[in-house]
């Protein structure tokens, strides 16, 4: 057990030099090709916001403001059938598209657009909600989901017996 005590640093020094050589030359070509190009670094992701991505954020929260406003100030009767139906799709698609401009906002740091964004699908919930809970049992008054039919022609039947003249 005489052995010699290691020189630390001249073995790190020495790794150090092999290392440095090692990234000087270029790794052997597989299957006998040109001269390798070195490998790119990646991008990193969320560093910078681009324009473009700015134009996205509020083109989907101008978008979804524009479809609230549709929203209040619906020109047709939304009381029962097919009208209610298309307002209720109405709703939908401006929570969609307050969820898409609140995505959007939130992925690239935007919060005027995102406290927007929210506001307007909060007002689409509120919308579709007067709308639907009066359906459901939840409200005071009691509405239907379907309009009522017209009422049908008397059925046509025996004819009334003629009163006598005098």
């Amino acid at each position: 057990m005489s052995e010699r005590p290691r020189d630390w640093d001249k073995e790190l020094a020495n790794i150090d030099k092999a290392i440095a050589r090692q990234g000087s030359t270029p790794p052997p070509a597989i299957g006998g090709g040109g001269p390798v190009s070195p490998p790119t670094r990646p991008v990193p992701v969320g560093t910078g916001t681009a324009r473009g991505h700015i134009v996205l954020t509020w083109f989907w929260v101008l978008l979804a403001i524009a479809a609230a406003a549709s929203l209040l100030l619906w020109p047709y009767d939304k009381g029962c059938g097919l009208q209610l139906a298309f307002f209720l799709g109405a709703a939908g698609t401006t929570a969609v598209f307050a969820v898409l401009g609140t995505l959007s906002s939130w992925l690239h740091r935007r919060g005027f657009a995102h406290v927007m964004s929210l506001l307007v699908l909060v007002w689409a919930a509120v919308a579709a909600a007067q709308e639907i809970l009066p359906r459901t049992g939840y409200a005071k008054r009691s509405l239907t989901w379907l309009c009522p039919s017209a009422p049908s022609a008397p059925a046509p039947g025996p004819a009334p017996a003629p009163t006598p003249t005098r």
